[in-house]
């Protein structure tokens, strides 16, 4: 797996378009992305039901790939990679802990070392050739961008089998990514209810279904004999766009250009390394430099991004242990009270500037964006500070050139409390899943199937454990700036009463 784009901004038709974003350590600087992939979301693709896509997703068994931790198909890619011009390499595809399968060192690796060397020739873009060849020339006629267009050559060149020059590759690749595109809606309602990473995954499913939906209107129905149904339907598009947001790679030296990289997809995640894959002009080829050591039988890593724990899970299926993710994050919803008494002219102010009267800021433990703040004010001031409105719906958006850091000293207790409660809020819910999640009836019978939900909501309990335990941390620090700020105003106040009694 590699580093990935995190959702489709829009759905297909001109201007085609797509995204690469994900929430970093550097608190907003990478949440500005976020913030406006969220405002892109196509209308028409959030208003597709999330119940036809879960129906969609279960009435077919993708007939290419392999079970997750097969060995013989990932010997069999190896193999076949080498005899197509792939150099020596020091490490071997096994079994593995983490991810269950993986790249293990052969040989000792020196830190600073560069390895893979995979060849453009072994790589697929949206440049690569199809074995059909008509087939690609109608989607380049249409202007397909890069994300829906390689989904389709993936799904080509999978239904040719051995046919295709990509078969030991496709053969290796997991049967069923491991994606939340692959939870039921009544799993997604089940084990993340407390987490806002299930509207997210509830919005990527939809932008999946609205772009199979365009291509099929405007290109496929156009072209059957190109696109049969009976290949390029809803349950393959799920299955290519699974493995494309698992494992398709920005290459920022070949222009940020999109790829798959067999062999170099089979390197895990660890949240403690900072390596990433590039193109390397002087060898021509896919490399990582090293940012460590290895000694024969480890596992050798690769950084995906600084992701949170909710984005590692909706794009790639695992959750990190508590507490090791240095990135991780959680996404707070703070709204306007329609009760409020300029609520129409917040809303308005806020409109100007791209946001809503409800919205989601990401929080770490070591502190949360300056936009959360400047939403907080807007919420709590009075009409006395309706000149002030414009300015602080400014502060809260993404859109701003400059963040400028406002105070309001007046409304800042009100602020931190109205934060604080909606903190306790979220704790609340991931308190009464987690009790619940012990005592929950999986109600299974199929052993197989029972597998399957028990390790679907040990992801969700894993998830939501680490994201409640930001919260707890966000509540302690809002407690002690408000106990501060409360303790400041009696202080003053004892002093003023002890001014008025010496004058007395």
């Amino acid at each position: 797996m590699a580093e990935v784009s995190r959702i489709l901004q829009s759905v297909l038709l001109p201007p085609f378009s797509h995204k690469l974003d994900g929430i970093t350590n550097s608190h907003f600087s990478s949440y500005k992305l976020y913030r406006r992939n969220r405002l892109n979301i196509s209308i028409r693709c959030s208003s597709i039901s999330t119940t036809e896509t879960t129906k969609s997703t279960k009435t077919q068994n993708i007939p290419w790939g392999c079970e997750t931790d097969s060995l013989e198909n990932a010997s069999n890619l190896q193999k076949w990679l080498s005899e197509s011009g792939l150099p020596s390499q020091k490490m071997d595809l096994q079994r593995v802990d983490v991810g269950e399968r993986g790249l293990v060192a052969n040989n000792n690796i020196r830190k600073g070392e560069k390895l893979l060397f995979v060849p453009p020739s072994l790589v697929i873009t949206a440049d690569s050739k199809w074995s059909n060849s008509d087939a690609g020339d109608v989607l380049k006629q249409y202007n397909v961008p890069d994300w829906p267009f390689i989904a389709t050559y993936l799904i080509s060149e999978a239904s040719l089998m051995k046919s295709s020059r990509w078969s030991n590759y496709i053969s290796a690749l997991p049967r069923q990514p491991y994606s939340l595109l692959y939870w039921t809606q009544s799993e997604l309602d089940r084990y993340l209810e407390a987490s806002q990473i299930r509207q997210r995954a509830v919005e990527r499913i939809n932008n999946v279904i609205g772009t199979y939906n365009d291509l099929r209107l405007r290109i496929f129905s156009k072209h059957p004999d190109l696109f049969p149904e009976e290949i390029f339907n809803i349950e393959t598009f799920n299955w290519s766009f699974g493995i494309l947001f698992s494992r398709l790679v920005r290459l920022p030296s070949m222009d940020g250009r999109v790829a798959l990289v067999p062999w170099a997809d089979m390197l895990n995640h660890n949240c403690e390394v900072e390596t990433f894959l590039d193109y390397d002009k002087s060898s021509q080829g896919i490399v990582f430099t090293t940012d460590r050591a290895y000694l024969p039988g480890e596992q050798v890593f690769i950084s995906y991004g600084r992701k949170p724990n909710g984005e590692l899970l909706l794009s790639y299926g695992f959750v990190p242990k508590e507490g090791t993710n240095p990135s991780d994050s959680v996404e707070v919803s703070l709204a306007l009270k329609k009760s409020d008494k300029c609520y129409k002219e917040k809303v308005e102010a806020l409109k100007k500037h791209g946001l809503s009267a409800s919205e989601c800021f990401p929080v770490q433990v070591t502190g949360w964006p300056l936009e959360l703040m400047a939403f907080a004010y807007l919420v709590v001031s009075p009409p006395s500070m309706s000149r002030q409105f414009e300015e602080m719906a400014a502060a809260a958006s993404n859109k701003a050139t400059s963040k400028k850091d406002i105070k309001y000293p007046e409304i800042e207790e009100d602020a931190l409390q109205f934060i604080l409660d909606s903190c306790e809020s979220s704790i609340s819910k991931y308190s009464k899943f987690l009790q619940a999640s012990g005592e929950m009836d999986l109600d299974v019978t199929n052993p197989k199937q029972l597998n399957r939900r028990v390790f679907l909501k040990q992801l969700a309990v894993d998830l939501c454990t680490s994201e409640r335990r930001i919260l707890y941390r966000s509540q302690y620090i809002l407690r002690r700036r408000l106990r501060d700020i409360r303790s400041g105003e009696l202080k003053a106040l004892n002093l003023f009463d002890g001014l008025k009694n010496l004058f007395k």
